[in-house]
This record gives structure tokens, C-alpha cells and sequence, in this order.
């Protein structure tokens, strides 16, 4: 990555609080099909394209416009799309990894920090009561509750503040040209030619944060092609400047998705003393369970608002962080973006604009973090042992720590998963 596209990405980190750009997930849809297969031939007919600079993009480029030809796409649409294109440097210059693990390196704690700010929270609560007829009225429409959607569009884009500056077609193709996730990029490409003659936007409406994700609610192009809204009735779905559109697309999504009405995402909770950790081990068990071991609700009047029935007892930050109960809805914010730290930000800016406030227990803040090599020494030897913490990647997610937590019990430790620098070492002592 060159020094100016780390600053600019940077930038666009800040001022959009830690807003992930690979959400919502892209749906699986089929481009055209009705079009008669073309030859490779037909590659004189599309002309050719102005160099980018880049000759791998290049290349990628002549031999992609084929095939979206042979997708059905026309050819002034295929045109339209690659000609132009950019090579973007936080692609093609260096692994994108870097960049696809911000969210992952930093302390939940510290993502927490930056995405539910007492700004955010109160800016939430202004737009809400601004435009209550709007939200109630997406509200019944999807079933979504109103501060479920604008959480969402605030860890987004801070209420469409910033909804990127990058060329999605420019992204997305530099994407596929680095080669790694072409598959996906090429999907969302071909679903940009959709978009476009669907006559849903013009090209240079095209605008994307720095992995294609489009508009205030950040839509890759072809979760854009599958639930995208016109609320408006304007003959358009513009999530890029109509807030009723973006939002009742994300309503419509997260209502695809398995959204349940009215219940919640979680609940924080308060344990009781000695309490056995190996119980936040990913299993739902019923309320009454969690009743009788003496957990109750922090800041709620019980434990399931809503009569779930069961929920998932997660410790994010381990034995000496906030506990709380997990509902389904948590899991439906996660086809959003999959990181457990997108959907804990969402959650709690929900339940902040709702007037139940911050965590009341306390963040690890003091705690000396492993670092990323360091938590791939952990994985590479909790594997050895047989654990199955997944790939050595350094990053320290589910997988990772319930392999550190079934080692926990099988050593009569104390079995909270949280990877810290004791854990790593009698890890390391026992492989």
C-alpha cells in the first residue's frame, strides 16, 4: 500500500467510526441468462480499452469483458463499466489483508470506543424523533425496529456523513485483478452492469468505499441487485442520496435475513460469584437455565424481553469484561458483516439511542493484548494439541477461542477463552 492510499484509507476509517465496507454480505444472484453464448471472438467487437497503467489489470480486464459478454451483458454496458478503471494500490501494490483485518487487530473495547460515541448515539436519537413517521412506517413495513435501522446506517456511514469516494467499478476490478477474491469481484462487477441496465443509476453514480460497498446503508452491488428499494416512488433506488431508500433497503435485507420482530439483539448481564466460565461456550440454553444459575440483566428488567427462550451467553473480553446474552437477532446483524464487534457496536448503539445507555461492566482496558504473531503462536500450538483453532491467522475469533477454552477445562483452568499472555504460555508449556 502506498503511503497515500494507507492515509486516505485511514482518513475514511475515521470519519466513518470504524464502518465496515464489506457489509452487507452479497447476495447470491444470476446475471443474464437469456443471451445466446458468444464466442471468444467477440472480443474485436468490444473493442479495445485505453491502458489502465497497470498491465495485470489490463489483462484482467480484456479477458473479464469477454465473458460479461458471454453473461449476456451489452456491450455498451461492458464498456461503460471497465473503461476508465483505476488501479487502486490497496490492492494491487500489497495484500489487502492489512486491510481487510483493521476491525480484527484492535481490542473490542477499542472498536466499541470508536463506533459508539456519545455523538453518535445522540445524532442517532435526533434523526429518530426528526423522522419518526418514515422509521415507524419501515418499522411495520419490515419489521425491523427503528433503532435496529438507524444503528445500522450510523456505524455505516455515520448517517450517510460518509459514504465513500472510491469508483466501485475501479475497486471491485482491482479486487479481481489482485487475484485472491476474483471470484467475488467479478460477481459484484457483473452485478454493477445489472444495475446499470436496469437503468437503477448512471455510471459516475457508481460511488463506493474502498471495497465497493455502495451508499448510506453500504450495499455491495449485488445485494443492491436483490434488495435494494424504491420507498421513495421515484423510478429509482438511490441509496446513494435518499435516506428512505437506503434505509428501507436495509430493512428489507435484514427482514430477508431472518430478522425477528420486536425481540433484541442481546442483554447485558451480571454473573453470579464463582461462576463457571466454560458455560460461554457458543450453546443457546433455555432463560429459565441461566435463571436458576443466578444471572440477571444489568440494565433490563429480565433476561428475555421479548420470550425467546433460549440465548447464548458470550464473553467478548473474557472473564474480566461485560457479559451478555445473545439472541438470533445478533446472528442476523452479522449477515451484515460476520465480525462479532460490528454486531456488538450495532447492538449497543440500538440500545444507546433506546436510552439504556453504555456496558455497565467494565472493559480489560489495563490488560497487556497479545499481539498478532503472537496469537498465531497460540494457534499453531493449541493445533498441534489437537484443538482446532483453525488457520494461524492472528486473528482471535470464535474458533480460536473455543479452542483455547476446551483446552482451559481440560487443564482445570479458569475456561473464559480469552486469549491473554497466561494462556499463551501454559498453551505453549503443554505443546
Amino acid at each position: 500500500m502506498t503511503s497515500l492510499m494507507l492515509r486516505t484509507f485511514l482518513l475514511s476509517a475515521t470519519v466513518a467510526l470504524a464502518a465496515c465496507e464489506s457489509s452487507p454480505q452479497s447476495a447470491d444472484i444470476s446475471g443474464p441468462s437469456a443471451a445466446t453464448p458468444v464466442p471468444p471472438s467477440v472480443s474485436s467487437s468490444i473493442g479495445a480499452f485505453a491502458s489502465s497503467g497497470h498491465a495485470g489489470l489490463d489483462a484482467w480486464r480484456d479477458e473479464f469483458a469477454v465473458r460479461a459478454r458471454n453473461a449476456g451483458h451489452q456491450i455498451q454496458t461492458i464498456r461503460s463499466i471497465l473503461e476508465g478503471i483505476e488501479p487502486m494500490s490497496v490492492f494491487l501494490e500489497r495484500s489487502s489483508e492489512a486491510v481487510d483485518q483493521v476491525e480484527f487487530s484492535k481490542p473490542i473495547w477499542e472498536y466499541v470506543d470508536d463506533t459508539v460515541s456519545q455523538r453518535r448515539l445522540t445524532n442517532g436519537r435526533e434523526l429518530l424523533a426528526a423522522d419518526s413517521s418514515l422509521f415507524g412506517a419501515l418499522e411495520t413495513t419490515y419489521g425491523v425496529q427503528r433503532e435496529y435501522l438507524v444503528a445500522i446506517w450510523g456505524m455505516e456511514t455515520s448517517y450517510g456523513g460518509y459514504i465513500g469516494d472510491f469508483d466501485a467499478p475501479s475497486a471491485l476490478a482491482s479486487m479481481a485483478a489482485e487475484g485472491r477474491r476474483r471470484s467475488f469481484a467479478e460477481r459484484e462487477l457483473l452485478a454493477l452492469m445489472t444495475i446499470l441496465e436496469n437503468g437503477d443509476a448512471y455510471r459516475h453514480e457508481l460511488i463506493a468505499g474502498w471495497a465497493g460497498a455502495m451508499g448510506q446503508t453500504q450495499f455491495m452491488p449485488t445485494t443492491y441487485v436483490a434488495y435494494a428499494v424504491d420507498w421513495t416512488g421515484d423510478g429509482t433506488k438511490d441509496v446513494w442520496r435518499a435516506r428512505a431508500d437506503a434505509l428501507a433497503s436495509a430493512g428489507n435485507y435484514l427482514s430477508a435475513s431472518g430478522w425477528r420482530p420486536g425481540e433484541p439483539s442481546l442483554v447485558e448481564v451480571v454473573l453470579p460469584q464463582n461462576f463457571d466460565y466454560a458455560l460461554a461456550n457458543g450453546v443457546d440454553r433455555p432463560t429459565q437455565f441461566w435463571q436458576q444459575i443466578g444471572i440477571v440483566p444489568a440494565n433490563r428488567l429480565n433476561l428475555d424481553p421479548a420470550g425467546v427462550g433460549e440465548s447464548e451467553l458470550w464473553l467478548p473480553a473474557g472473564a474480566t469484561g461485560p457479559a451478555f446474552l445473545l439472541y438470533p437477532n445478533f446472528d442476523v446483524i452479522k449477515t451484515y458483516n460476520r465480525a462479532d464487534s460490528y454486531a456488538l457496536s450495532v447492538s449497543l448503539i440500538a440500545e444507546g439511542v433506546s436510552g439504556r445507555g453504555a456496558p455497565t461492566g467494565a472493559w480489560p482496558r489495563g490488560i497487556d493484548r497479545l499481539s498478532i504473531s503472537e496469537i498465531e503462536q497460540l494457534q499453531e500450538a493449541l493445533n498441534r494439541l489437537g484443538y482446532n483453532a483453525g488457520p494461524a491467522d492472528g486473528i482471535a475469533g470464535r474458533g480460536t477461542r473455543g479452542a483455547l477454552q476446551r483446552f482451559q477445562i481440560d487443564r482445570g483452568m479458569m475456561a473464559d477463552g480469552f486469549p491473554t499472555r497466561t494462556a499463551l504460555a501454559a498453551v505453549l508449556a503443554a505443546s
